[in-house]
């Protein structure tokens, strides 16, 4: 089972491009995102709606395009066409992390024409008679978004496949398609995601300081939101082994003394997800000399910084957020903490 994701700027020819490419990979089907969000335009309150100015930027829309092609592979098999403009790299990394957490590689291919051929293609778009505002929200739409995608070219380029259709129909462009993801030309995102669990997990994580006393927050990859660095442990793994172990994986930093526990916190468990026992551990300062030798694997991790308490409240869910603030005052305090959903209790 595989995903051959269809990216590009709209109006660059993407669904007409999957409709041919389904005739030339065999057990191929077509699964158009764009369902998913006029599914929801039908189910969600308008005021939830009106708090959005693309379905791209609701959780559940995200989500949903995870599960659906999950059930469509689980269902059909075979490759799964996906014609879907992403310009915003924690969406890509959303999806695709929630894929890969269900074992499904996905191969991303980037359409790009010449920009003056784009336009041309936009202006030529047919508009349904019968669309209200249809000018507007065909053509205008896709020229508005032109800058966004011309923006997001930097992280496209080193990310998808790129195949320039400025000369090339829909049919043409298949072909090329279809070869890239025959040979390999177009490799499976090196994007990574651990499984999704099955039950409660225990999650360490690791507070690292600078000598300005500014924690170290990193930024995934697979999933929204800046966290400590850490992860689950494993079975038969000590947490506060676990946590070291992720440090050094995530940062390249190996922690020479066993960190002390800060906070257990338990979060409790909201569909889709389990929760769990997360523990907070104090990995103690990190010198100059080690803050420049921070090591970041692509993959995994985009980036990272030190913030202060107020900065990371700006950065971190507010659940993640509490769990950080209350494991700062046990650091002052000299004391551990035990909380539940970010509340400390006893």
């Amino acid at each position: 089972m595989v995903i051959v994701w269809i990216n590009g700027a709209f109006g660059a020819g993407k669904t007409a491009t999957a409709r041919e490419l389904i005739e030339l990979i065999p057990n191929s089907t077509l699964f158009d995102p764009e369902v998913v969000g006029g599914t929801l335009a039908q189910l969600l309150p308008a005021k939830r709606l009106a708090e959005v100015g693309d379905f791209q930027d609701l959780p559940i829309w995200r989500r949903l395009v995870v599960d659906t092609a999950a059930a469509m592979l689980a269902e059909l098999g075979g490759v799964l066409v996906v014609p879907m403009t992403l310009l915003r790299q924690e969406y890509r990394d959303e999806i695709f992390g929630g894929l890969a957490a269900r074992r499904i590689p996905v191969r991303h291919v980037l359409l790009a024409p010449a920009e003056t051929i784009l336009r041309e293609r936009i202006a030529g778009r047919e508009v349904p008679l019968d669309l209200p505002d249809g000018e507007m929200r065909v053509r205008q739409w896709s020229y508005d978004h032109i800058e966004p995608y011309r923006a997001a070219l930097a992280w496209l380029a080193s990310d998808a496949h790129p195949v320039d259709t400025s000369t090339l129909t829909p049919y043409d462009t298949a072909v090329r398609v279809a070869e890239a993801v025959r040979t390999g030309e177009a490799p499976v995102c090196d994007i990574v995601q651990t499984p999704e669990p099955t039950a409660e997990t225990v999650a360490a994580g690791v507070l690292l300081f600078d000598e300005d006393d500014r924690v170290l927050l990193v930024d995934p990859t697979y999933k929204a939101g800046w966290e400590f660095p850490g992860g689950v442990v494993e079975a038969g793994e000590a947490p506060a082994r676990a946590g070291m172990r992720e440090v050094t994986e995530e940062t390249g930093i190996t922690l020479d003394e066993v960190p002390t526990l800060l906070v257990v916190d338990w979060e409790s468990p909201a569909p889709p997800g389990y929760g769990g026992l997360r523990l907070l551990f104090d990995g103690g300062r990190l010198d100059e000399q080690a803050v420049r030798g921070l090591l970041l694997p692509g993959p995994e991790l985009r980036g990272w910084r030190f913030v202060t308490e107020q900065e990371a409240a700006d950065l971190l869910p507010p659940v993640r957020y509490e769990r950080l603030r209350w494991a700062l005052r046990a650091r002052e305090r000299g004391a551990a903490l035990y909380l539940e959903a970010g509340t400390p209790l006893g």
